[in-house]
């Protein structure tokens, strides 16, 4: 009788340790559109586009940037500071795991006392001795999970693990991707700085026609201070732009992991050649975007960060069992008649607590409310990312054909202009105008070609670059489910599957 509800209660343990209190996890629902509205001639993904790029900045055929992203990636700090902020989180899901199974310890120790016992309360005659004292014991104790308390705290630490995962993620293509900006603006300034000794060679050469002119009386003087004053104003250009490629040379050293003194880049002028990124429908940017894994994966650990309030509604009991030897004769310690045993169970249950748990459950569910509504907006921030980058490749693809076409023009009529500034026809204010527009439109074009691979750079990244998924889910031991995975399930509220 006594062994069948032995084995009565334990089943009922094990019965209630497969419940778990709280809701189970549903990704919130998104609206997602069919496509982007921006795309106008830009090439719809195909299947296998969608696949790992890896190294997405091998489209751009530079191999000065490629040795740059291999230093980023390496020793770039901010990407070392998310790597141990993941080695943390997996550490933390590591010890709420370790909730499952029993604490079992053990213990030896040796007293001796002295002792006096009085045998004449009138006398005050007594006979003292000292004794001694020998003892070998273990004990264990264990917390099955009736409430699922501890299976709530392991979801929350896996998904929290695979949100800090997903932040290394975006950390390193971040970081990428601000290195690659940085490069694309330092290319661009050594293209203008380029173009400003080619403007500075040709004013000198303007000033040196027009000293000669006014030699022979053709020109005024007045025409001869005009163009030292251009050429003035184009070296000083010059060397103020140097102030922005030492600048923006010292970013670069700081996001490779440098000193701004270890590291210099040889001045080139812009050479890449600028791509078409095949544009994926938005729903893969679920997917792709490790900044919407993370936030999707830290709701999933707010929803069970609930289940674990909701536990604490309910007792607990603890399984505990000690056993050893002890003995005052050090000849006898470790024999049978000197052993000691005790098991048992133990229920505890918190009666009043002036609306604490109550507190925490809805502290609980408020946080799980709020992160539900940053993944939203942080679906919503990629979405319009896109689009913005869509747009400005769009229009100033545009922009630059008409400009460049607007530098032909210049450069013709700067041509003509000087002809006939040779043949006294014109005057030197027409050369001034002809040469000020021909430097202003081809300085635009530079422009322009500058942000349009800022905006190509920044719409390979708002594409997720070259990340694609998670992989601790089919790594980790009790791993909720990757964001690949998640995508595929319902889309209702969380905390409709409550217990």
């Amino acid at each position: 009788m006594r062994r069948a509800a032995t084995w009565l209660a334990a089943s009922a343990v094990l019965w209630l340790a497969g419940c778990a209190v709280g809701p189970d996890y549903v990704r919130p629902a998104i609206d997602t559109p069919a496509a982007f509205k921006e795309t106008g001639d830009w090439k719809l993904a195909e299947p296998s586009d969608a696949a790992s790029k890896g190294e997405w900045w091998a489209i751009y055929q530079d191999p000065v940037l490629a040795d740059l992203m291999a230093q980023v990636n390496v020793d770039n700090q901010n990407i070392k500071v998310a790597e141990a902020n993941y080695r943390q989180a997996l550490a933390v899901a590591s010890q709420a795991r370790s909730a499952f199974f029993p604490t079992i310890g053990a213990g030896a120790g040796l007293t001796r006392a002295s002792s006096r016992v009085s045998s004449s309360a009138v006398s005050g005659s007594g006979a003292g001795g000292i004794s001694n004292s020998y003892s070998l014991s273990g004990t264990a104790s264990w917390e099955p999970d009736i409430w699922g308390s501890v299976r709530r705290s392991v979801e929350a630490g896996n998904a929290s693990a695979e949100a800090s995962e997903a932040d290394l993620a975006n950390a390193r293509l971040s970081a990428q991707a601000l290195l690659a900006q940085n490069y694309f603006d330092l290319r661009v300034t050594d293209a203008q700085k380029a173009l400003l000794d080619r403007t500075v060679a040709a004013y000198e050469q303007t000033l040196k026609l027009t000293q000669n002119q006014y030699a022979v009386g053709v020109a005024q003087r007045s025409d001869v201070i005009q163009a030292q004053t251009q050429l003035q104003s184009a070296q000083a250009s010059a060397l103020d732009i140097e102030v922005t490629r030492a600048q923006l040379e010292h970013a670069i050293a700081l996001l490779v992991g440098k000193a701004p003194a270890a590291f210099s880049l040889t001045p080139t002028p812009l050479r890449a050649a600028l791509p078409m990124a095949p544009v994926s429908l938005p729903s893969t940017l679920l997917e792709r975007r490790p900044d919407i894994a993370a936030a999707e994966r830290s709701v999933a650990a707010a929803n069970a960060k609930i289940g674990v309030a909701k536990a604490a509604f309910f007792p607990t009991l603890t399984l505990s069992a000690t056993g050893g030897f002890q003995s005052s004769s050090f000849a006898d310690w470790l024999t049978l008649p000197s052993r000691f045993w005790s098991v048992g169970p133990a229920l505890a249950a918190t009666l009043f607590d002036g609306g604490l748990r109550r507190a925490q459950t809805d502290a609980a569910i408020a946080a799980y409310d709020a992160q539900v509504a940053t993944y939203r907006q942080t679906v919503l921030t990629a979405f319009q990312s896109v689009e913005d980058n869509l747009a400005a490749l769009n229009y100033l693809g545009r922009e630059a054909a008409v400009q460049n076409q607007a530098v032909q023009s210049s450069r013709e009529a700067l041509q003509l202009i000087l002809n006939q500034y040779k043949a006294g026809t014109v005057g030197f204010q027409n050369v001034l105008t002809a040469q000020t527009t021909a430097y202003t439109t081809e300085r635009t074009a530079l422009t322009i070609l500058g942000r349009q691979f800022t905006a190509n750079v920044l719409l390979v990244t708002a594409l997720g670059g070259g990340w694609h998924g998670l992989s601790s889910a089919g790594e980790n031991p009790g791993a909720s489910p990757a964001v690949k995975a998640s995508a595929n399930a319902s889309s209702a509220d969380g905390r409709d599957g409550q217990k």
